[in-house]
């Protein structure tokens, strides 16, 4: 196979022998990491990973504390890099691509060399492209108290009473924690024009990204408020010692793509057979309680609580074009088929799930800790008014556009209002100190797909993304842009969320929903913070 294609007609070697060739690579290098579309996904040092020879298919399952990622490999690619997976996402039949590459080990010792190196390349350089002004207090110093980490340098720029404050990132830092510069950046622009105390006119933000690197920020930074503040970013190629500045109005590349919303009532229907033999197994008492995602028009998930313990996908016979319906319990090495044989088994597993994942459990309780962004989307999804009286309870949908780089911590619903404003909602179940801007990723996604008709010189029967791909049928969406709730336990607001908040866009109708700490007993609003309208 020539290097880079992606295979159109099924593996080229069987599904054990891509288990094994991966598990191979898996086993020779621990320190490995997973990327897709160039940015890491997972660090393997970090997470866990399974791969097995199952029903036909290789099943890559990886996982740690921020996300979930199951994929079907289809073929290999072996490269001087590393492997390339070409790889199905569940309910898709068009494959993608992915990397596992060795990671080279970088000591603490030698990231702190990285970073302490960085200070005096940037004293080198802010000089000769702001010769007016005076650089002051470089620094990568740990300052936990206002969320400042060794990874970011943070200065000002003085020039008489005047100044903006600079914060800077190297190359050899994560995507992840690069794409958090703009966060950080916010907080540093605050804290600076806090310790001023008047006495200097602190004008702005001036952010320094590695060259190749600033897609997510350049995005973001088109959406912060320009009355707040001046906003400026630079690319760094550090190897040539040169800034280069980027326009705001560039927003980057929007890595994102929408699928057609599955027909739910047929759906539905084609597996209701599948699912009723589910809730055979279950307690009489339990069934109710029972959520049915809708994953594809394909598949479906099974859900206790947020937590899938089951999927129902159609399933193609060896030599034939017959069709059935398949029920998968179970994940990675452990996922099984249901049988008359493993029936027992599965009917044990959700009995101890019903038993330790219930609002009254054990807090202690692996079960009942896992995945608590999960539990309380599934009350959302079943409950959204009580967030809001004026939305609708169906349709809710989640990850839609679903970010095509990664799956990503915070969970995403939208939702309509009865007076046709969609509304994005954003879920955390703990601190993240960067929910307000992952959720401005969100909301401008949405946004872009719902754009064409918030244009009133276009045809009145024109219709946006969301409604040529099915989502809403039947009702008709105001062209206004969506509103934005972001939704957490009171306790788990992250104190820098609302400073964040504060320098957005006044274009983004944000509202910051804080809930009772109780949430998995009942759904209750603690307070509201809404964007100032004068803003």
């Amino acid at each position: 196979m020539v290097d880079g294609s992606i295979p159109e007609t099924g593996p080229q070697i069987s599904p054990d022998k891509l288990a094994r060739q991966l598990q191979m690579f898996l086993d020779d290098h621990p320190a490995a990491v997973l990327l897709e579309g160039g940015r890491i996904l997972f660090d393997l040092r970090l997470a866990r990973t399974t791969v097995a020879a199952e029903h036909g298919h290789c099943v890559l399952h990886v996982w740690s504390e921020e996300r979930n990622l199951i994929r079907n490999v289809v073929d290999i690619t072996v490269r001087k890099t590393g492997l390339r997976l070409h790889v199905l996402r569940m309910g898709q039949t068009k494959p993608q691509t992915m990397e596992l590459q060795p990671q080279q080990r970088r000591l603490p010792s030698q990231r702190e060399n990285t970073r302490t190196r960085f200070i005096p390349l940037l004293e080198r350089l802010l000089p000769r492209y702001f010769p007016d002004y005076k650089v002051e207090a470089l620094r990568t110093a740990m300052d936990l108290e206002r969320s400042f980490g060794p990874a970011y340098a943070r200065g000002m720029l003085v020039r008489g009473n005047a100044a903006w404050a600079v914060i800077a990132v190297n190359g050899e830092e994560s995507q992840a924690l690069i794409d958090g510069v703009l966060t950080l950046g916010v907080l540093w622009l605050h804290h600076c024009r806090e310790q001023s105390g008047g006495r200097r006119l602190v004008e702005g933000l001036r952010l320094i990204l590695p060259r190749g690197k600033s897609a997510v920020t350049a995005a973001r930074l088109a959406w912060m408020r320009p009355g707040a503040a001046k906003w400026e970013m630079y690319e760094l190629d550090e190897k040539a010692e040169e800034l280069y500045l980027r326009d705001h109005p560039d927003q980057g590349n929007l890595d994102t793509h929408l699928v057609h919303a599955p027909n739910t009532r047929a759906t539905e229907e084609r597996f209701r057979s599948a699912i009723l033999r589910v809730h055979a197994l279950l307690p009489s008492n339990a069934a109710a309680e029972m959520e049915v995602v809708i994953r594809s028009g394909s598949e479906v998930g099974l859900l206790w609580h947020g937590l899938e313990f089951a999927r129902v996908r159609t399933s193609v016979a060896e030599k034939s074009f017959a069709r059935s319906e398949e029920i998968i319990f179970g994940s990675g090495a452990n996922a099984t088929l249901l049988t008359d044989d493993s029936a027992p088994q599965l009917r044990a597993y959700v009995a101890q799930l019903i038993l330790r994942r219930r609002t009254s459990g054990d807090k202690r309780d692996t079960l009942y800790r896992q995945q608590p962004e999960r539990w309380l989307e599934s009350m959302l999804r079943r409950a959204p008014d009580a967030l809001d009286a004026m939305i609708e309870p169906q349709p809710v949908y989640a990850q839609v556009p679903a970010f095509s780089a990664a799956d990503r911590a915070v969970l995403d619903l939208l939702a309509a209002r009865r007076d046709g404003r969609l509304v994005v909602i954003e879920i955390k179940a703990d601190e993240d100190l960067h929910l307000a801007l992952q959720a401005l990723d969100y909301w401008v996604r949405v946004r872009r797909h719902h754009h064409s008709v918030s244009d009133s010189k276009r045809a009145a029967d024109s219709k946006s993304d969301l409604e040529r791909f099915g989502y809403f049928p039947g009702k008709t969406l105001r062209p206004d842009a969506p509103l934005l709730y972001l939704v957490a336990p009171a306790l788990r607001i992250h104190p820098a969320t609302e400073i964040v908040l504060r320098y957005i866009s006044p274009e983004v109708d944000w509202t910051l929903i804080a809930l009772d700490e109780r949430w998995r007993e009942k759904i209750r609003v603690v307070f509201r913070k809404r964007r100032e309208r004068h803003a």
